[in-house]
């Protein structure tokens, strides 16, 4: 059974910046496209970012420039670093598959972008 702890979240300031932490346990990491997803108060979960086994990268337009996805895969761990940060990035993050079947999700981590 797959599961992912996120952290690495907080209250930062527009404009600055912060680094999420995915750590998953189970096989399939190695292999599994991975993304980050968030949720904010009132909206449904959206995918942001997606890594492939080989480290190919897409991101929503939301946040592409600004945000930057990476996988270490000797370590079963994926990292979202966002800089730039703007209010409308607050969110509850989250890590998960971003092909095939979704795992059980994780308790997520807070980002509140905030002055």
């Amino acid at each position: 059974q797959v599961q992912f702890v996120e952290s690495g979240g907080g209250l930062v300031q527009p404009g600055g910046s912060l680094r999420l932490s995915c750590a998953a346990s189970g096989s399939i990491f190695r292999f599994a496209v991975m993304g980050w997803y968030r949720q904010a108060p009132g909206n449904q979960r959206e995918l942001v970012a997606r890594i492939t086994s080989g480290g190919s990268t897409n991101y929503s337009d939301s946040v592409k420039g600004r945000f930057t996805i990476s996988r270490d895969n000797a370590k079963s761990t994926m990292y979202l670093q966002m800089n730039s940060l703007r209010p409308e990035d607050t969110a509850v993050y989250f890590c998960n598959t971003a092909q095939g079947v979704l795992r059980p999700w994780g308790q997520g981590t807070q980002v509140t972008v905030s002055s």
